[in-house]
């Protein structure tokens, strides 16, 4: 079994991710690219202790493409992957200092 730490690699904190944590208790991460999603609710449920995932959603996004001004050169963003959890019991305290 993969070390859950390597599964989830940090979690996605803006204003469009809080309003999903109010509205529906769902929470978004950065996961690992060849991560599954079995594999990502058992990493969350053995960080996070008293939490159980209903559903998880994951979603591929492609790097931005970037300029070099100095050289007029491209290159690329790194590849991310992002699961959206949605959880049936708990909750994940992130917002807190």
């Amino acid at each position: 079994m993969k070390d859950p730490h390597d599964i989830i690699v940090r979690p996605v904190i803006s204003e469009k991710t809080y309003l999903g944590v109010e509205a529906t208790n769902t929470y978004t991460f950065v996961v690992a690219p060849s991560a599954s999603k079995p594999e990502i609710r058992d990493a969350i449920e053995f960080i996070f202790e008293g939490v159980i995932v209903s559903k998880v959603n994951t979603l591929n996004r492609k790097g931005k493409r970037v300029r070099n001004r100095r050289n007029n050169t491209f290159s690329k963003r790194a590849d991310t992957k992002r699961a959206i959890v949605t959880l049936s019991e708990g909750s994940i305290d992130l917002y807190s200092s």
